[in-house]
This record gives structure tokens, C-alpha cells and sequence, in this order.
């Protein structure tokens, strides 16, 4: 791994492959960081160059720019920032969760960057202030969790939530834990509290304008995500909806050969 000394981050990153293929760039979700993507990496490095990094508040990134930095603008800027110091002109997107948020954020504003991208688990955010204000109260309420609290305590019930019910018989789910205890929950905190849901301004406005491709995956079992997704793909021309089966909330670990199916078949031709 290679530190990039940015405006406002020091960002943690590795570059995967050969230099003469396309470049994929892989967004983690919250608690995770570039390791997450190991599997996918081994899988795709001979036809891709992958680059991972942790994203700021996680792994062994360090940002320098005050709280502000760790918002989802701050962060889409220091993604392109990355791109820029690595002589990347445009590649592929790919983010789970709540880097799935951040790429669709990071397309949508930076659109000649990116070829396509494959969102996993995302959304493009809360339609109305009055539902913005309630997460924000939420996202609050679990950084003060992570400020005062036991940190393997709220790992635990994080990964207690219905969305993550078929996450737990996964043979890598205990690895998967010990990497979320690694991180520094003060950071996990900030990043929550200024990049959480909440937090993120809208992005349904602009999705009809969107003539990026994406493609949307949502697990059989994470009916949550299969709603907003179903909306999300409705209102983008642009945009493909896949619904796994089998999997819930985190498709990239449950069913690898099938995530990486749709990367062959779907999207990186």
C-alpha cells in the first residue's frame, strides 16, 4: 500500500494489475476499508488495474483538513484529487454501500472521469429535509456510540440489523469483524456524523439527466435496498437493475462469482 499526500487527506491506497488495462476503482462501505475487496481483486487483476483505498475515517487514511473534509463533496473531490496524482483520466466505478452513495455522488459531479459504474447496495441519499434531519439525529445518536461506547460492542450490533442476516453464516464473516475492530472509532464517528445518509444531499434530482451507465445490485434479501434501487433504476434511463439471489445487504462477499459475473457480462466488456 502507497500513501498520496492530497489538499486535505493522506489517502491510503493500492494499485492492483497490470498499468496497460483499464482501471476499476473500488469503493468500501462503512467500518471496511481497501481490504474488502481482496477476493474481487485476485479474481480481476489479469484483465483490470484495481485501485482500492480507504476511504477517510477508515483504515490507515489520515485526513488534515478539519471535519468538513470527511463530507461526501471533500471526499469526491480528494477521489478525483487521487486520480489525478495517479494519471488516471477515466475508469470504471464501483462502491458498496455507503461508498456506493459516495460513487454515485463522485459520477454525478465529476461525470467525465468515469466510464460506468457497478452500485452495490447504494442509494442516492433522502428526498426531503424532514427525512434528512431524522437520520442526521440518528447518525448522531450511533457517533456518540462510537465516541463514548465499547467498539466491538457496536460492531456487534451493527451487524445485527436484518439487512445483514444472511451476512452471518459466511465463512469469512469472522475475518470480516476482526477487520471493522481495527479501525479508530473517533473516526468511524466523523465519517458518520458528516458522511452518514443524512448527511448527503439529494441525488434524485439528478439522476434522470444521468447518460452514464450504471449498474444497480440489490441482494434478494435486503428488500430495503430492492425498493430504492427498483426507484433509483426507474427514474435513470441510464441505469440496469440486477437483484441477486441468496444474498442480503454485502453481495460482493456472499456471492462473489456472481458479483463478478455481472461485471464480466453487464458492465466491463
Amino acid at each position: 500500500m502507497t500513501i498520496a499526500h492530497l489538499d486535505n487527506h493522506q489517502i491510503y491506497y493500492q494499485l492492483t494489475g497490470s498499468p496497460n488495462q483499464p482501471v476499476i476503482m473500488f469503493l468500501h462501505g462503512f467500518m471496511g476499508n481497501s481490504q474488502d475487496w481482496e477476493n474481487i481483486i485476485s479474481s480481476l487483476a489479469d484483465k483490470y488495474r484495481c485501485l482500492t483505498l480507504d476511504l477517510p475515517g477508515h483504515g490507515e487514511t489520515k485526513t488534515t483538513g478539519g471535519d468538513n473534509a470527511y463530507t461526501i463533496s471533500y471526499t469526491a473531490h480528494a477521489l478525483i484529487q487521487l486520480l489525478d496524482y495517479l494519471n488516471i483520466d477515466k475508469c470504471f466505478l464501483a462502491g458498496y454501500s455507503m461508498g456506493g452513495r459516495l460513487a454515485l455522488y463522485t459520477l454525478l459531479h465529476y461525470p467525465d472521469r468515469f466510464q460506468t459504474a457497478l452500485l452495490e447496495s447504494a442509494s442516492p441519499g433522502l428526498k426531503t429535509p424532514q427525512e434528512q434531519s431524522q437520520r442526521r439525529q440518528q447518525d448522531a445518536q450511533l457517533a456518540q456510540q462510537l465516541e463514548t461506547g465499547d467498539l466491538s460492542e457496536f460492531v456487534r450490533k451493527w451487524y445485527q440489523q436484518p439487512l445483514f442476516a444472511t451476512l452471518q453464516n459466511h465463512p469469512q464473516y469472522a475475518k470480516l469483524i476482526q477487520r471493522r475492530l481495527q479501525n479508530n472509532p473517533q473516526e468511524l464517528a466523523k465519517s458518520l456524523r458528516m458522511m452518514g445518509t443524512g448527511q448527503q444531499p439529494s441525488l434524485w434530482p439528478q439522476l434522470p439527466q444521468n447518460h452514464i451507465p450504471l449498474l444497480l445490485l440489490a441482494g434478494e434479501q435486503d428488500p430495503k435496498f430492492i425498493a430504492i434501487n427498483t426507484e433509483m433504476a426507474a427514474a435513470c434511463p441510464a441505469a440496469k437493475l440486477a437483484i441477486i439471489p441468496q444474498a442480503g445487504h454485502n453481495i460482493h462477499l456472499e456471492k462473489l462469482t456472481v458479483y463478478l459475473h455481472q461485471f464480466s457480462s453487464v458492465i466491463f466488456i
